[in-house]
C-alpha cells in the first residue's frame, strides 16, 4: 500500500527526494528544485507543480490532473515508465531520456523541446501550441490524435507511426527514418528532408518544395494543395497523388501518379532524368 500525502504544500530543495510507493494528492509544489527526485513507485493526482526539474531519475511514475506550470521547466527527465493523463503542461522542456512514456489528453500550450531523445513513446489525443522540436531523436513514437503548431517537429525521429493528426510544422520530419504518416494534414514548408522509409497515406499536405533528398519516399492515396512546388528533388519515389501538383523538380528513380502536374523541371544538374516515371490520368507522360 502506498504512503499517501496529500492536502499540504512543500517548497526548497528536495522535499520527496528518494521516496517510494507514495501518493500525492492535492499537493503544490512551491519555488525549489528536484521535489520528487529518485523515486519510485509514485502516483500524482490534483497537484500543481510551481518549482524546476520535479521527477528526476524516476522509474514507475503515474500523475493524473495535474498542472505543471511555467516555472517547472524540464521537469521529467532521465526517468523510466512514466504515464500522465488529463493534466496541464505549461512548462518548457518537458521529457528528455525518458524510457517509455505515455501521454493521454494533455494540453501543452508553450511546448518547445519537449520529448527529446525519448524511446517507447505513445501519444493521445494531445494538443500542442509552441512546440518548437517536438520529438527531437525520439525513437519508437506510436501517436493517435495530434494536434501540433511548432516547427522542425520529429526532426532524426526514427520508427514513428502517426494516425489522425493535424501538424502545422516548418521542416517537419527532417532526416526521419522508418515514418508512417496516416489520415493526417500536415502543413508547412520543406516537409521530409532528407528522411529515409517515409510514408504518407490518405494525408493532405501544404508544403512549399516538399518531400526533397529522400530515400524510399512513399505517398498513397495522399492530395497536395496548390502551395506544393518544385516537389521530391531528387528523391527516390512512389507516389499517388490523387490531385494536381503544382510543379515537380528533378525527381530521382520511381514513379509519380497524379492529375497533373503544372510543371516538370529538369534542369543541367538533373543526375539522372528519365529515371522517374510520370503518370496523369492513368498516361505515361
Amino acid at each position: 500500500m502506498k504512503q499517501v500525502i496529500g492536502n499540504t504544500f512543500f517548497e526548497g530543495e528536495r522535499p520527496l527526494f528518494g521516496l517510494n510507493d507514495i501518493r500525492i494528492e492535492h499537493v503544490k509544489f512551491y519555488p525549489g528544485e528536484s521535489a520528487v527526485k529518485e523515486c519510485n513507485n509514485v502516483e500524482a493526482y490534483q497537484c500543481e507543480f510551481w518549482s524546476k526539474y520535479p521527477f528526476w531519475h524516476n522509474d514507475n511514475t503515474f500523475i493524473e490532473d495535474c498542472r505543471f506550470t511555467v516555472y517547472s521547466r524540464a521537469a521529467i527527465w532521465y526517468s523510466k515508465n512514466i504515464r500522465m493523463q488529463n493534466c496541464l503542461v505549461e512548462a518548457p522542456k518537458m521529457f528528455r531520456e525518458v524510457d517509455g512514456l505515455s501521454l493521454e489528453n494533455i494540453k501543452f500550450p508553450a511546448a518547445a523541446e519537449t520529448i527529446w531523445n525519448c524511446r517507447d513513446v505513445t501519444v493521445r489525443n494531445i494538443e500542442v501550441r509552441g512546440g518548437d522540436y517536438m520529438f527531437m531523436n525520439a525513437v519508437g513514437v506510436d501517436v493517435d490524435g495530434f494536434n501540433l503548431q511548432g516547427n522542425y517537429s520529429f526532426q532524426d525521429a526514427k520508427n514513428v507511426v502517426i494516425r489522425n493528426a493535424t501538424l502545422d510544422s516548418k521542416d517537419a520530419f527532417w532526416k526521419t527514418e522508418n515514418v508512417t504518416v496516416f489520415d493526417s494534414e500536415i502543413i508547412g514548408e520543406y516537409l521530409g528532408w532528407y528522411s529515409k522509409n517515409i510514408r504518407f497515406v490518405n494525408c493532405k499536405i501544404s508544403s512549399t518544395q516538399p518531400l526533397c533528398y529522400c530515400t524510399n519516399l512513399v505517398l498513397e492515396d495522399c492530395i497536395f494543395d496548390k502551395d506544393c512546388d518544385l516537389c521530391f528533388e531528387y528523391s527516390t519515389i512512389r507516389a499517388t497523388i490523387n490531385s494536381p501538383i503544382t510543379s515537380v523538380k528533378n525527381p530521382g528513380e520511381g514513379h509519380i501518379k497524379a492529375e497533373s502536374i503544372g510543371e516538370l523541371v529538369i534542369d543541367k544538374n538533373c543526375k539522372n532524368p528519365g529515371a522517374c516515371k510520370i503518370i496523369m490520368n492513368n498516361v505515361f507522360q
